[in-house]
């Protein structure tokens, strides 16, 4: 890797100033698992990297009395461990575990999992975010059986790889992030996560030159689940994942939200089954006509079309889970 500037500040303000007014300029390092082997693939070359560990600010998951606020710098374990996140989203919980090894849960951390890059494989292997080459779309000719099959009619073709952004999204979180002097910025979770028009843009609502610093969940009473369909656990990142939420009042789901990920630039809103399950009585008629649901305006590629039957199914164990 080449040569790069390390300073780690004490405080918000100071890191926020360290930081620069272009993408790929400065770099922020949180837990290390996914900038780490950027930087050694080349995939980043930034002139100065900005730790955020010994700001403690940003750690720790603290009760308020509408809700949940999680650090950015809070360890995936430490957020699968909490008491009060087991209790009242469950869904974060199944997202967190699932995300990998001890090693990686025991350093990882919420913020980085938000924030980290597409684990598209040509992007890996440098040609860049749109994958293109003499003006050739490389993954549609290629091998794109674990890109989208929603969000696909333009150039962005990769999978938002965040565990823990469908859950949010799902559970109505809003994102706080800092920037310059210490000005902050709040977002919905839906609205934090973007798809890039060029090179130059990043799949998050963040500014070059901002932090994520904690995510804010309000308590709603709301069940909730978040099922994964994955080759093996710990190493690899899922195909399909499906996270639900709603109320059930009188017998029937309302206030219903289904969120799928890996399967768009962006943890995917799926407006169709959200509607489907509102006023459904939950059992296994209604999950399985909610996960049908769930694949409207799909758009498979050439080798994707399996993730089509994914969707249904994890949509409709996520459905059962959450009622149960």
């Amino acid at each position: 890797m080449k040569s790069f500037e390390y300073a780690a500040p004490k405080t918000l303000k100071e890191a926020a100033g360290l930081l620069g007014g272009k993408w790929g300029e400065t770099e922020v390092l949180a837990g290390g698992t996914d900038l780490v082997t950027s930087l050694k693939q080349q995939i980043t070359e930034p002139k100065r990297v900005v730790s955020l560990r010994n700001i403690s600010e940003i750690k720790g998951i603290e009760i308020e009395k509408k809700g949940v606020r999680i650090g950015a710098m809070t360890t995936l374990a430490e957020l699968a461990e909490n008491r009060h996140i087991k209790e009242h989203f469950p869904a974060l919980v199944t997202a967190a575990q699932g995300i990998g090894s001890p090693q990686l849960m025991s350093v990882g951390t919420v913020g980085g999992d938000l924030c980290q890059r597409p684990r598209c494989w040509y992007y890996r292997n440098g040609f860049g975010l749109f994958a293109a080459h003499d003006g050739a779309s490389l993954v549609r000719e290629g091998d794109n059986r674990y890109h989208a099959i929603f969000g696909n009619d333009g150039s962005a073709l990769f999978v938002n790889p965040s565990s823990l952004g469908p859950a949010l999204i799902a559970l109505g979180a809003a994102m706080t992030a800092t920037g310059p002097k210490g000005k902050t910025r709040k977002m919905a979770a839906d609205k934090f996560f973007q798809t890039p028009k060029n090179d130059k843009e990043r799949e998050t609502a963040l500014m070059p030159n901002e932090i994520l610093t904690d995510i804010f969940i309000p308590i709603k009473g709301l069940r909730n689940a978040t099922y994964e369909v994955r080759h093996r656990h710990g190493l690899d990142w899922p195909y399909v994942t499906a996270t639900v939420a709603f109320q059930i009042k009188t017998g029937t789901a309302s206030d219903a939200c289904v969120v799928l990920g890996h399967v768009a630039p962006v943890p995917w809103h799926s407006t169709g089954a959200s509607n489907a399950l509102n006023g459904a009585k939950v059992d296994a008629a209604s999950a399985a006509k909610c996960g049908e649901a769930a694949t409207q305006g799909a758009k498979t590629l050439s080798k994707n079309g399996y993730k089509i039957q994914l969707v249904k199914a994890a949509v409709k164990r996520a459905v059962l889970a959450a009622a149960a």
